[in-house]
């Protein structure tokens, strides 16, 4: 496989990525993303903890998630647990976004 052929395979694995995503946005309330991954779930619980150090990291788990990663052959996952010491960002969907508009 050329180096050309394996560009040409990756830049269409996440064309079809993206389409999936755009797919499922609408059935998600939360959008996650951590310093490795990119997910959207319905069900976020994010703690903060301390670490016997002293330093702060995070406890993410979420439920019933799809994940952001062209490299997994199935990217609906039932339970996500993710422990960073790294940002968090949690973000709730505006539904409006994702509806279509009424046709009058």
């Amino acid at each position: 496989m050329s180096a050309e052929d394996l560009e040409k395979y990756e830049t269409e694995m996440e064309l079809q990525l993206y389409r999936e995503y755009r797919d499922v946005v609408g059935l998600f309330t939360y959008v996650v993303e951590t310093e490795r991954r990119f997910y959207l779930t319905n069900s976020v619980d994010l703690q903060v903890r301390g670490a016997e150090n002293g330093e702060i990291y995070f406890e993410v788990t979420m439920q019933d998630a799809w994940v952001w990663d062209m490299y997994r052959p199935a990217r609906f996952v039932k339970n996500v647990r993710v422990v960073t010491f790294k940002d968090v960002n949690v973000e709730e969907l505006a539904k409006s976004d994702f509806e279509l508009p009424s046709q009058q």
